[in-house]
């Protein structure tokens, strides 16, 4: 099952709901999420929201498994460092490998570092699987923010996707050659994929900075405007 964020943004329950409602709920849920430091609240939250998005706006468990395990990942790297190689304090577990130990503060800063961002995951997911980036950039238009934010977030946008689409059609090619059946094959591919994604990286800016030129393009981009309702 491929993960598409955009269209997922544009069929569900909550599409037509309030963007700006959105946008302030996610602000301010994560400003007391992240301000509380408060491991009972942000379970509350994770568990709440995560309800929301799929038993409101009936998004798919899968997909919306799928959006929380790239940046699971990160944090779960994140947390083992942060047990294991930061803090002071008592020492409560001895590794045995070139004294690393877990300390009463390290462990700490792990896993309240863990369930913060487990309380702020979705939350972010609320606003970005049940709203489609238009809406949000056009709220933020109204709401005044720096234009150069507004077209620097819509050309990230707008390149992750493609990148993500890359990753997935050479992925598809190496598994056609049998490029992931033994561990060496593995990393290999691997290797491969990332050394060419980054030259597609710079032939697809390069094809972006053409396709605007060719379009008119004066230094500023069109963000939607709804129409009004008569």
């Amino acid at each position: 099952m491929k993960f598409d964020m955009d269209y997922i943004a544009h069929n569900n329950e909550l599409t037509e709901f309030n963007p700006y409602v959105k946008l302030f709920l996610t602000i301010i849920l994560l400003i007391v999420t992240l301000a509380l430091d408060n491991l009972y609240f942000d379970v509350f939250i994770f568990v709440v929201m995560s309800i929301v998005i799929l038993a409101i706006a009936k998004i798919n468990y899968r997909s919306y498994l799928k959006f929380l395990s790239i940046p699971m990942a990160f944090l779960v790297i994140t947390c083992i460092f942060l047990v294991f190689f930061f803090g002071k304090g008592e020492v409560i577990y001895e590794t045995g490998i070139l004294g690393i130990v877990v300390t009463n503060d390290s462990l700490h800063y792990g896993v309240y570092t863990f369930m913060r961002v487990m309380g702020c995951l979705p939350c972010l997911g609320f606003l970005a699987l049940t709203t489609p980036i238009a809406k949000i950039l056009n709220c933020l238009r109204s709401l005044k923010v720096p234009r150069i934010l507004i077209e620097i977030a819509l050309l990230m946008y707008n390149t992750i996707f493609i990148f993500l689409n890359e990753i997935d059609t050479m992925q598809k090619a190496q598994n056609s050659r049998l490029g992931y059946n033994s561990y060496f094959t593995s990393f290999k591919s691997l290797g491969a994929l990332a050394s060419t994604i980054f030259l597609r990286a710079l032939d697809k800016s390069e094809t972006l900075q053409h396709s605007l030129d060719s379009r008119g393009y004066t230094g500023e981009l069109p963000v939607y405007v709804p129409k009004k309702e008569e």
